[in-house]
């Protein structure tokens, strides 16, 4: 028989490890460690993944095998504690929880105190001597039933709930008594039958099976389809549920419940770092109803600084803590973020996990680490994912800048965020889609705010703590974020968010600094991110294993330092139509296209290649040496015609020509698919004079900087061929004027023609193309395009759901598409290679700064890749992971 259910710290049996998280999930693994460690775990069961999968196949349906199982082991657990499920004198409580094999914060749902009903909520409070204990149980697990099972209307009973504290003038749910919970225990039963048609369930059983049912359901929930979406996740995993044994953090003041990480999960400090809260539960924590105490000294801030901490209040608890904590940092070699209860002055471990952190910290701990002797430095380079260095590499506010401080929250999560006031995630995405700048500005976050919470620039909420929703996710998606800014109001009937006292409208603009937790008031400037110590030290561990080069893409001098700023080795990809567009140059374009012969085209290119020659060379003074690859003309002609009717004037008036002939060689230039006419090489076969003109400009350029004593090697790039013929005519047409320069000028320099494989024909013709080409180099954009059929400006109608069906893995826009496209690609290296040894072949579309993509290029034997200049780090550790990677599998 398949096994379906494992078992943890249940009479000294454990089944599982941290090994199996695809099959237990990470939390189900993680307890399943824990408890091997000797740690204090509640025992319970993981129902496995593969069951989750099983209760699809089954038409949603719990199998008699798997219930079976569940069963066998629950009567085991009430035997290991001496209690009995639903049973009305000694009864056993269980939580019901989810977990992937990912951590995917507040994307599924939980069930708490499962098994309380009328009988055994009595029983509980006979046992425990504590009524209100008994009776805050109970109504919360009808809370959570409600909301995860019967998908009731949350805010029908947090009303009545919000109304009980405001008749009794309390703002705290402690406050209230037991007398009280047993009325609201009753008005929410009535509500549930009112709205759902039936009375809610006594049973445990039927507790049970319909608690595991909502989280095998709940796996397909659009919150945790939106952050699968989002992360790249598969759909297919499925989630695990743990049913654990009920400890409790509500049972009095000698009762507590938190989250802790063992670093800042920040800035990466070596201090542990959480808060917890006295008699509550752990949803309490999160959810932001009332702000938790510091853990210890070193969690003080604005909120809770005249709270006790748990040190104070719990010593032996907290000490214990703290051991714990160091324990699993050394096992696990990582921060670790863990939940935890204390009943009855007693520590219980809930959970541990890698914990989230910010991309900052994330560096820091990884060299910290290393430098701690837990981790080797390739063991490091693996720790941080490529995408999370983009959080260091964008703008943060001036510290130079006036700024009109408003208030002041908790520094959830670093960064710098400035957009308009949006208090709600439609109004985020609207703002978004009109291309402004939207900062979300809530009371507090949920799941059901995550596509809000994309589309914004930074997160601002009132309540919250630093382990609350908000902070959680937008530390994870490397958003700013400020929580818990107890001067913040806001109406979102009026439509309004008001800071102290000032008074804002939604669309009003607000800057936020998510490192000090600092609100400001309209537009402040921002500065370009600086490189730290950690920075530079991990990322040179990174270029130590990598075996691809990084180029950039860049069109101008000062791209192309930031580039090399970032560790760029070379320019993969310079677009010489940019510079086409200047206001001192596009008119002697559009004399070059309304030429009627070559030498008015000649006499129109003469003017342009002066700015052509000065672009050059200074980027070539600004890449000091490294490779510098220039695409010839790419665009077709009618991209340089004006389309707006006073520009057409003012070129009719500028060329002397009337506005009919301005209309006719539009006409004439219109084409019904641009992307696969009249452009690329197809330009230089028809007009040699364009490519002729760039190159003696690249050339004079290129002997200048040599002249003032600078170091070039350019590249000469001829885009869109299909085969070898077209790339034979052009490459001597650039050798010849590069013959006819150097005779001038009495002077030589080595340089590279080579061409783009953009086209299926060019990747099947390699073999051909390559011995007359120093270099290849992969347009991808393209490449795709003409690969797969689509369009990448209109395919936005239709991928997603392409990938949401499973039909594709990914956007192919984004990561390449590894059997089409990438067959192409994979065949033009090998029998490129075999017919030019000394060819080098590399990639400068889009895909070269995605790190799934990368891994591909280092896999089928690429020399380089190349991005944006903001991308270079990320290329560098992809590259490196990459190589790390394949070390492994060897």
């Amino acid at each position: 028989m398949k096994k379906w259910v494992y078992v943890f710290n249940v009479q000294n049996r454990t089944d599982g490890n941290r090994d199996q998280k695809n099959l237990l999930g990470g939390k189900g693994a993680n307890l399943a460690e824990m408890a091997a460690l000797g740690l204090p775990v509640p025992c319970g069961i993981t129902i496995s993944t593969e069951a989750c999968l099983d209760f699809y196949k089954q038409g949603r349906q719990i199998s008699p095998e798997i219930r079976e199982q569940v069963l066998t082991e629950l009567r085991n657990i009430e035997t290991h504690l001496g209690k009995k499920f639903g049973d009305d004198k000694n009864p056993l409580l269980f939580s019901v929880r989810s977990g992937a094999r990912v951590s995917m914060p507040g994307m599924m749902d939980t069930v708490l105190n499962l098994g309380m009903n009328d009988k055994t909520v009595e029983a509980v409070a006979r046992q425990t001597n504590n009524e209100r204990f008994a009776w805050d149980s109970y109504r919360r697990f009808i809370q959570m039933f409600s909301n995860v099972v019967l998908e009731l209307n949350m805010e029908l009973l947090e009303h009545e709930l919000e109304s009980m504290k405001k008749s009794k003038g309390t703002h705290n749910d402690t406050d209230l008594t037991a007398e009280d919970l047993k009325k609201l225990v009753s008005i929410y039963k009535k509500i549930v039958e009112k709205e759902k048609g039936h009375a809610f369930p006594q049973d445990p059983h039927e507790q049970l099976w319909h608690s595991i049912g909502a989280v095998f359901n709940s796996w397909n929930n659009d919150r945790a389809l939106t952050y699968r979406n989002l992360y790249g996740y598969s759909h297919d995993w499925g989630t695990a549920v743990n049913v654990q044994s009920m400890v409790f953090g509500n049972m009095g003041e000698d009762c507590a419940t938190g989250v802790c990480f063992t670093r800042n999960p920040s800035n990466g400090e070596k201090a542990l770092y959480g808060e917890y809260l006295v008699n509550a539960q752990g949803e309490d924590v999160v959810a932001g109803i009332r702000t938790p105490g510091p853990i210890d000294d070193n969690n003080r801030n604005d909120t809770n600084r005249d709270q006790k901490s748990l040190k104070d209040i719990m010593p032996k608890a907290y000490a214990e803590l703290i051991a714990i904590c160091d324990k699993l940092e050394h096992h696990y070699k990582d921060m670790q973020d863990i939940e935890f209860t204390i009943e009855k002055n007693k520590l219980y471990m809930l959970q541990c996990r890698n914990g989230k952190r910010t991309a900052f910290a994330a560096l820091k701990i990884a060299v910290d680490l290393v430098n701690e002797k837990l981790l080797t430095t390739n063991e490091a380079v693996m720790r941080v994912k490529p995408e999370d260095l983009n959080q260091l590499l964008h703008p943060r506010l001036d510290p130079k800048a006036k700024r009109v401080v408003l208030g002041k929250g908790l520094p959830a999560s670093p960064g710098a965020a400035v957009g308009r006031i949006c208090l709600t995630p439609d109004k985020a995405l609207e703002t978004k889609a009109n291309k402004e700048k939207a900062l979300l500005v809530r009371i507090e976050t949920s799941p059901e705010d995550l596509a809000g919470m994309v589309a914004a620039e930074g997160i601002l909420t009132a309540r919250g703590g630093m382990t609350s929703h908000a902070a959680v996710v937008a530390r994870g998606m490397g958003k700013p974020c400020v929580a818990g800014c107890s001067a913040l109001s806001v109406d979102y009937k009026g439509k309004t968010a008001t800071i102290g006292n000032k008074t804002y409208k939604e669309g009003d603009f607000l800057s936020l600094d998510g490192a000090t937790g600092e609100i400001m008031e309209g537009k402040i400037p921002t500065i370009e991110a600086g490189i730290t110590d950690d920075f530079a030290k991990f990322m040179k561990w990174a270029d130590e294993t990598r075996k691809l080069r990084i180029r950039t893409n860049a069109d101008t001098p000062h791209d192309a330092e930031v580039a090399v700023n970032f560790g760029a080795e070379g320019i993969g990809l310079c677009r010489t139509e940019h510079m086409f567009f200047a206001a001192d140059r596009i008119l002697a374009v559009r004399e070059m296209i309304f030429a009627d012969n070559t030498a008015d085209r000649e006499k129109a290119l003469d003017k342009l290649l002066p700015f052509q020659r000065d672009d050059f060379a200074g980027i070539f003074r600004a890449m000091k040496g490294r490779p510098v690859n220039i695409r010839l003309l790419d665009p077709p002609l009618h991209e340089f015609l004006p389309h707006e009717e006073h520009d057409k004037q003012e070129l009719s008036k500028s060329l002397k020509i009337s506005m009919q002939e301005v209309e006719k060689r539009n006409q004439a230039l219109f084409e019904f698919n641009p992307m696969l006419g009249h452009r690329g090489c197809r330009l230089a076969i028809t007009y040699p004079e364009i490519y002729k003109m760039q190159a003696r400009a690249i050339i004079e350029a290129a002997l200048l900087v040599t002249k003032e004593g600078g170091e070039v090697h350019p590249e000469i790039m001829i885009p869109l061929v299909l085969g070898k013929k077209e790339l034979e005519m052009l490459r001597k047409d650039v050798e010849d004027v590069a013959a006819a320069v150097f005779k001038e000028k009495g002077k030589s320099i080595p340089y590279k023609v080579g061409t783009m494989i953009e086209i299926p024909r060019a990747a099947i013709t390699s073999p051909e193309i390559a011995p007359i080409a120093d270099f290849f180099s992969f347009g991808t954009n393209d490449l795709t395009q003409t690969t797969m059929g689509i369009s990448r400006d209109d395919s936005g109608k239709f991928l997603p759901v392409y990938v949401e069906k499973g039909i594709w893995e990914c956007d192919p826009f984004v990561s390449i598409d590894e059997s089409g496209v990438g067959f192409l690609m994979k065949h033009t290296v090998t029998e490129g290679k075999k017919a030019n040894s000394k060819i080098h072949i590399g990639i400068c579309g889009e895909h070269g700064g995605d790190p799934k993509s990368i891994n591909f290029c280092h896999t089928i034997g690429l020399d380089y890749v190349s991005c944006s200049p903001f991308r270079v780090p990320i290329a560098r550790l992809a590259a490196a992971q990459a190589a790390l990677a394949d070390k492994d599998k060897k």
